[in-house]
């Protein structure tokens, strides 16, 4: 094994975008702690991740990432929600501290309260496990609604979002946090309306934060409480789904936190 401080700690505000250098690599990284991220952080050969615990949530989705990895022997942590910001991985380093680790991440002497800097050193001394995971793809997905005026589109991951996606009702399984903190990168078209999981809301309201970006573009958009959904599964989001936060333009469409996710959406499909 090489030197530990040979090893590099890389950034990633998303997971779904690491770059050949995770290899080998200890990988900071701003999304949730659920299944697919872990799958990427496998995929990807990393020695290590740390991931946002989301809140845990409904059936503690936000830190499934932990036993998919400590099977395959991949050292794995989230941080607390409450510490730092979701989709902002320099806000993590800085101000995060451990929340979970599973056991290879423990052996490597990883505790909760840990400062996530500290951790992320701590981590380069786990062994490099080039483990071959089990598939876990993201799904897209479309809720037939008979004579409906608008589309409802399921998508995982907000990654899944394409142009032709254009004035539908995008339901995603993706946190509500801006991603690095960029405006920009809230919606990747412009939906008539788009569907965010809170991920435990957290520090600063970081897991609302597209909904105030989306009503500059006129876009409504709402949150589900973590514990009323499973983080990473768009149709966990649509049917279990109960509203917790809203910008103006979905307000003016009648919704309210409280309400169930699926009958606000259907209603705003039929007008």
């Amino acid at each position: 094994m090489p030197d530990s401080g040979e090893i590099a700690i890389l950034e990633a505000d998303t997971i779904t975008k690491l770059p050949p250098e995770a290899d080998g690599a200890v990988v900071l990284s701003g999304s949730h702690g659920g299944c697919y991220p872990g799958y990427l952080a496998a995929r990807a050969r990393v020695r290590a991740v740390v991931l946002n615990d989301a809140g845990g949530g409904l059936d503690n989705a936000g830190i499934g990432s932990l036993p998919l990895l400590d099977a395959l022997g991949i050292a794995a942590a989230t941080v607390s929600h409450l510490s730092c910001r979701i989709g902002n991985t320099a806000d993590m380093r800085a101000r995060g501290r451990i929340s979970h680790a599973n056991a290879a991440a423990q052996a490597a002497g990883v505790t909760r309260g840990m400062a996530c800097a500290e951790a992320a050193a701590r981590l380069r001394t786990a062994p490099h496990q080039r483990a071959e995971p089990p598939a876990i793809g993201e799904v897209r997905g479309e809720i037939a609604v008979p004579g409906g005026a608008r589309r409802i589109l399921l998508v995982d991951s907000a990654s899944l979002v394409v142009p032709e996606d254009v004035g539908g009702i995008i339901v995603t399984g993706s946190h509500g946090g801006l991603v690095g903190g960029q405006p920009a990168m809230a919606l990747r078209t412009e939906g008539f309306a788009a569907v965010f999981h809170d991920a435990g809301i957290g520090i600063e309201a970081a897991g609302t934060r597209r909904l105030p970006a989306l009503d500059a573009r006129g876009i409504a958009a709402f949150t589900v409480a973590a514990a009323s959904a499973r983080i990473g599964e768009a149709r966990s989001v649509f049917l279990d789904g109960v509203i917790s936060a809203t910008n103006d333009a979905a307000r003016r469409l009648g919704a309210c936190p409280g309400q169930r996710a699926e009958a606000v959406l259907r209603r705003w499909a039929e007008a």
